[in-house]
């Protein structure tokens, strides 16, 4: 076992934990939630449920799959410390990768255990499923650099508040990214629970006459906007500023990435947020965070260097 296996791992890791968070929307945007009641870890009391209803053979099988992804960043972590030495930046990566993917299971066990599935609509939903796309992303991001220090013959430091000066302007775009994902899970659940309202006139957000969710809904096109204009102006920067081939093709990929986010944003509006361009829209987007982290980190580099 050396790094270059435990990079390549880290990135199945990745992929796979990516197709586990689009089949956590799809039980989301099918309303599958209570699929097994309100029991954890078991369905409807059972370990294996009788006469499972679609719903629940839904949300029992993104159970099965999350229970994989923990067992999988758990086994990352095993990895990264055969190959590390203790206190490295390495294992640190690894061990983020942990707590955070513990944290995503006690918040998915704690949507069932109080009820906050399928025709929920309460402020302890909404703040719940903003913390959850929130601690996903940070989820991504811990595998990212995981994948980042494991590159072969390259030896990295723990990063200091020294660091903070270069993270500067990636983290404000991180926190603009993470802020529009929040806003974003507020939306989708809101054209969850009222997808039969369709496109309603501003003038009912305005005046009171629809649920506070979808009022709600009306702050993520304005976040995602803001949002578009400050990557698109770091992106531009970031070409002017390096000339290397790799950061310059993570910068059009970004870029790119963030114009068909934009794009399928007005189209998921249009088609008035089917299931299926809920997790294209979802998808790209968490390909741009992980894109942009990526980017981050390499850009980090680039500076410490010169």
């Amino acid at each position: 076992m050396n790094l270059s296996f435990v990079r390549k791992f880290a990135w199945a890791v990745l992929f796979y934990t990516v197709l586990v968070i689009l089949w956590g929307a799809f039980v989301r945007a099918t309303g599958s939630g209570a699929g097994c009641g309100d029991h954890w870890p078991l369905c409807n009391g059972q370990i294996v449920p009788r006469a499972p209803t679609i719903k629940t053979l839904i949300e029992l099988s993104h159970r099965l799959t999350s229970g994989l992804n923990l067992a999988l960043v758990f086994a990352l972590y095993y990895f990264a410390r055969r190959v590390s030495d203790k206190g490295s930046a390495l294992r640190s990566a690894a061990g983020w990768s942990v707590f955070f993917i513990i944290v995503e299971a006690l918040i998915g066990a704690g949507l069932v255990l109080f009820e906050l599935v399928a025709h929920n609509e309460s402020l302890k939903r909404m703040f719940s499923m903003s913390a959850h796309l929130l601690n996903t992303f940070l989820l991504l991001a811990a595998i990212c650099l995981v994948i980042h220090r494991a590159r072969p013959g390259i030896e990295f430091a723990k990063y200091t508040r020294a660091d903070l000066k270069i993270f500067k302007m990636p983290l404000w775009v991180a926190f603009a990214l993470c802020s529009t994902g929040m806003t974003g899970a507020i939306a989708a659940l809101g054209d969850t629970l009222y997808s039969a309202f369709g496109n309603l006139p501003l003038e009912a957000y305005v005046d009171g006459d629809v649920p506070l969710i979808l009022r709600l809904r009306l702050i993520h096109p304005v976040v995602a906007i803001a949002t578009a204009v400050f990557l698109g102006w770091y992106q531009a920067q970031q070409l002017d500023r390096f000339k290397e081939p790799q950061l310059n093709r993570l910068s059009w990929l970004v870029s790119g990435l963030l114009l068909a986010e934009v794009t399928l944003g007005f189209l998921n509006v249009y088609l008035m947020a089917p299931v299926w361009m809920q997790l294209v829209h979802l998808g790209v987007g968490v390909s741009l965070w992980i894109f942009f982290v990526v980017q981050s980190f390499l850009v980090h580099d680039n500076v410490s260097k010169s």
